[in-house]
């Protein structure tokens, strides 16, 4: 299933798959971390998480979307995982880390497959990149917060997901 979901310029991208609502059960995934390892829920059982998606690190509003929850994530505690997900490879994520000091929170790839991306209703076929948006799930992995960002240059509400992530702890 297809469905216009975000705004590049005056283009509308096509969006693959259903977006999540609050409530819902959170789709399992395997991503691919900057050590080439795979993650998935299970790697963060029992916290809180916060899922930031990005389309690509190499872009100013992802850069600074990333740069923030890694900020955000370093006064959070480890009952929360902050994890920004791309398309990107993971090479270019390793670089991308390095050179801004991402340390605080974890960057993933969806880029193999994209299946994370269908899965959270973000797959931008269009660019083949993720949609931006930003997602909380509970300790059981149940989405208690969702928003899809609908013009990709627009900035997420850091408040509303930091403080959704922060009640739930």
């Amino acid at each position: 299933m297809t469905r216009p979901g975000m705004m590049v310029g005056d283009n509308e991208h096509t969006v693959q798959h259903d977006m999540l609502e609050v409530g819902a059960d959170a789709p399992d995934f395997v991503l691919i971390a900057t050590d080439l390892t795979m993650r998935s829920l299970s790697n963060y059982e029992s916290k809180v998480k916060v899922i930031s998606v990005v389309p690509s690190v190499d872009t100013g509003v992802c850069s600074a979307q990333t740069v923030r929850f890694n900020k955000e994530a370093a006064a959070l505690g480890d009952a929360i995982a902050v994890l920004t997900v791309s398309a990107d490879t993971p090479f270019a994520l390793k670089r991308y880390c390095g050179n801004e000091g991402i340390e605080n929170s974890e960057t993933l790839t969806t880029y193999r497959d994209m299946k994370f991306a269908d899965d959270y209703g973000v797959h931008d076929v269009d660019w083949r990149v993720c949609q931006r948006a930003v997602f909380v799930l509970d300790k059981d992995n149940v989405v208690q917060h969702a928003e899809y960002v609908p013009v990709i240059g627009q900035e997420v509400d850091f408040d509303a997901a930091l403080q959704k992530a922060q009640a739930l702890v």
